[in-house]
């Protein structure tokens, strides 16, 4: 496997590639980076020819220059292919890489042959609502910052009331492009994707409901969805059987 990194848009984006054949692109999760999907990438490079990067803030690629959207995201992966020379690939996008992939397949779909969203962020739902209230009381209660053991209630906060620290762990500009990120409603993209699409959830999902996934596979007319018996990461519990699953759905119709 290749590992380089690559200037793009200004920017040193650090990349991993295997195999030869057909391009193929994974996105990650956020938080997450190109290593947790090695296992993935390195059996679907038998058949494919496997990109995988660090999004910008993520692993070992640069920070952006300022608090980004999921559109700029989408504006750098456009601006990756060209520099690797590829016009039309496979595209899966995880958690936070699906929410890329969502508008990545909606805006550019002559690049996409086929799309896999395995546990996709960007359904607008009650969660965020919970997010919206946390933030507004871990506001109110910063004016007791001073207060010994702050921090640590901090914590404790934010893991009882939005089951992750996704938040509490960004820093810096990665803080404000969280609050961009999840602000947006995807939604709307969805009706506009037609490129044959795979959905994948894990039906213990506690990241992402799964009833997401169902909405996602009735919005994407040409759509199949596949629930595994895992949680939010298939590709780290479940790798064989979601590496199995994909090449089922690229194989069909003569691909």
């Amino acid at each position: 496997m290749e590992e380089k990194f690559l200037q793009v848009n200004g920017l040193k984006i650090f990349t991993r590639i295997a195999g030869e054949g057909s391009p193929f692109l994974i996105l990650h999760g956020w938080g997450a980076s190109s290593r947790s999907w090695i296992k993935i990438q390195e059996k679907l490079s038998e058949n494919f020819k496997v990109f995988s990067l660090d999004f910008p803030g993520f692993g070992k690629s640069d920070l952006p220059p300022k608090e980004w959207e999921v559109q700029d995201y989408v504006k750098l992966i456009v601006e990756y292919v060209e520099k690797i020379g590829i016009e039309k690939f496979y595209l899966l996008g995880h958690s936070f890489g699906g929410r890329v992939s969502i508008k990545l397949a909606s805006q550019f779909p002559e690049k996409i042959n086929k799309l896999i969203l395995v546990d996709a962020a960007g359904i607008k739902g009650k969660s965020r609502i919970k997010i919206k209230l946390a933030k507004a009381i871990a506001s109110f209660l910063s004016i007791f910052k001073i207060i010994p053991g702050f921090q640590l209630g901090k914590k404790i906060f934010y893991k009882l009331i939005l089951r992750n620290t996704d938040y509490l762990k960004a820093r810096g500009v990665m803080k404000e492009t969280f609050k961009k990120v999840i602000k947006e409603d995807l939604t709307p993209y969805l009706s506009k994707i037609a490129i044959p699409s795979l959905i994948v959830w894990g039906k213990s999902d506690k990241l992402v409901s799964l009833k997401d996934g169902y909405l996602i596979n009735k919005e994407i007319k040409d759509s199949e969805l596949k629930i595994l018996d895992c949680g939010h990461s298939p590709h780290l519990e479940t790798p064989e059987l979601l590496t199995e699953i994909i090449l089922d759905f690229l194989c069909k119709n003569g691909n």
